[in-house]
């Protein structure tokens, strides 16, 4: 056996994230029409605390979650609450000027400051835990980038410290601190928070597709089953937004990450750590009866465009023997954000003429502050028509200079993954794949999706991506169809995972 194959005979058989272990109260189908006062969609930490805020201050809401609650990215995240979102405060006042990269770092600092002091105040059992966040390099090319970093963290007034070595033993040329940043169990802190709304009146429904939206004086969602919701506001609190009346997907794009939770034969010494340059390692600790596990993620790539996955969880791990040395590999998992043309999220009015329908997404992996201000933002728009940090986020915004670059990079690399696809040829044959193994095949003269299952049975679907006609490809690490020029995620016999797209692949016979 290989080194290779040693190393990934280790990792568990599914991926599962080290949070869904803790157990979350579930919920009902909806199976009657309703109204409200406001819907939101999506069962993530935005959505929820943006639920939570409302309930609070005496609105009825409805929360519709198409799977369960906290399974999407929220569920996949590495949980660090900090403002230190990798190097972009320079390249943010490049391009927006400080007093709107301000609003950026105060919105997230709000957010942060907020679940602190509500673990506090309610006294909720999350693993909160106050934690140093570096940002580090060991590459020459990146310390001017991390210099001029450390320049924005002083214009910005954030309190950074420049170091020339941080608590991990690992050889760095630099790195920047932000103090008394903190880490947390992001399950165990919603999980209160669901109690808290279903206390306050609040309804949730789980399995609950939403798939439309009319618009109106009082706008109407409608779910996959045919039932409706009719509030005063609708806020869309999904990974992609369920209804994209914005042309979201072609303003945005998805990336995939990984992660490992493992035990290790050195001693980790605290802290959260992201290397600067690519590929990224991002660390951090988690605690649970005991036992203290290592949280490494890192690797990402543009969903759909790399087609052996597996290949980077094998990076993380051998970066994870090299540096701590590795006694046992208890979870991976994989995971998906959206990062807009300009990087920072959408999050406001989803478009100009429609001012009670709202958006939030697009966080680019940070999403336990980003989402919690968004909640925020979306709760002082309804309560009082605006907020101090609508205009850096506002979903209306265009900015020339990245925005154009971006967009048309971004649409040319969909154009070049559509054309691809239709123009591949495939030789490989449904009957030759083993088992537990899935690739593009050639089925009836046609491409194919094909998964072998560990019984034997065959599961073929058309590749043809239901949102706008991509040609899907295989990752083998998540044993799921991804969509290259979108984003969407379908399971291996074709159930939607995550959007844009809204309906499955065909199955083929």
């Amino acid at each position: 056996m290989s080194e290779k194959d040693a190393i990934l005979s280790k990792l568990p058989q599914v991926p599962e994230p080290y949070w869904r272990d803790s157990e979350m109260m579930s919920f009902p189908e909806l199976s009657e029409d309703l109204t409200t006062d406001v819907v939101i969609v999506g069962g993530g930490i935005t959505g929820i605390t943006t639920a939570y805020l409302l309930v609070k201050q005496g609105f009825k809401v409805v929360l519709l979650e198409a799977d369960q609650l906290i399974n999407g990215t929220t569920g996949h995240t590495t949980a660090k609450i900090t403002t230190q979102h990798d190097l972009i405060y320079d390249e943010f006042i490049q391009h927006l000027g400080v007093e709107k990269t301000k609003q950026y770092f105060q919105a997230n600092q709000h957010a942060a400051d907020f679940i602190k002091q509500l673990v506090k105040d309610e006294n909720i059992e999350c693993d909160l835990s106050s934690q140093d966040a570096y940002i580090y390099t060991n590459s020459k090319q990146e310390i001017d980038k991390l210099v001029k970093e450390y320049q924005a963290y002083e214009k910005l007034e954030m309190g950074g410290e420049y170091v020339d070595h941080i608590p991990l033993d690992i050889n760095v040329k630099g790195a920047i601190v932000l103090r008394n940043q903190a880490q947390f169990h992001p399950v165990k802190y919603l999980r209160k928070l669901v109690q808290s709304i279903i206390e306050n009146g609040g309804r949730i429904f789980e399995k609950t597709a939403a798939v439309n939206l009319d618009f109106g004086k009082e706008p109407v969602v409608k779910t996959r089953d045919g039932y409706t919701v009719k509030g005063k506001y609708v806020a869309s609190c999904t990974h992609f937004p369920f209804h994209d009346n914005g042309f979201y997907f072609s303003r945005m794009y998805a990336d995939r990450s990984y992660v490992l939770a493992v035990k290790t034969e050195k001693e980790y010494p605290g802290g959260m750590y992201l290397s600067a340059e690519d590929p990224k390692r991002s660390l951090r600790y988690a605690e649970t009866d005991g036992d203290r596990y290592i949280i490494i993620g890192g690797e990402s790539h543009k969903t759909g465009q790399d087609k052996d996955t597996l290949k980077h969880y094998l990076a993380l791990a051998e970066f994870g023997e090299k540096t701590f040395g590795i006694n046992e590999f208890k979870y991976r998992w994989s995971t998906q954000d959206l990062t807009t043309l300009d990087k920072v999220p959408y999050i406001g009015h989803i478009t100009s003429g429609k001012q009670n329908v709202f958006v939030a997404t697009g966080y680019r992996k940070w999403g336990m502050t980003n989402g919690t201000a968004a909640a925020h933002l979306i709760k002082d728009l309804i309560v009082n028509g605006s907020s101090p940090y609508e205009e850096v986020f506002s979903p209306t915004r265009f900015q020339a200079d990245p925005s154009v670059k971006h967009f048309l990079t971004q649409n040319a690399n969909v154009a070049k993954n559509l054309i691809e696809g239709k123009l591949e040829y495939v030789a490989n044959r449904p009957e030759k794949l083993e088992k537990d193994e899935g690739a593009v095949v050639s089925f009836c003269g046609k491409r194919a999706g094909a998964y072998k299952d560990k019984d034997g049975q065959l599961h073929i679907v058309d590749t043809t991506c239901t949102h706008m006609g991509c040609e899907v490809e295989w990752n083998n690490g998540d044993r799921t169809w991804d969509c290259p020029c979108h984003g969407s995620r379908f399971s291996y016999d074709g159930e939607v995972i995550e959007g844009p797209a809204k309906k499955p692949l065909k199955k083929l016979e």
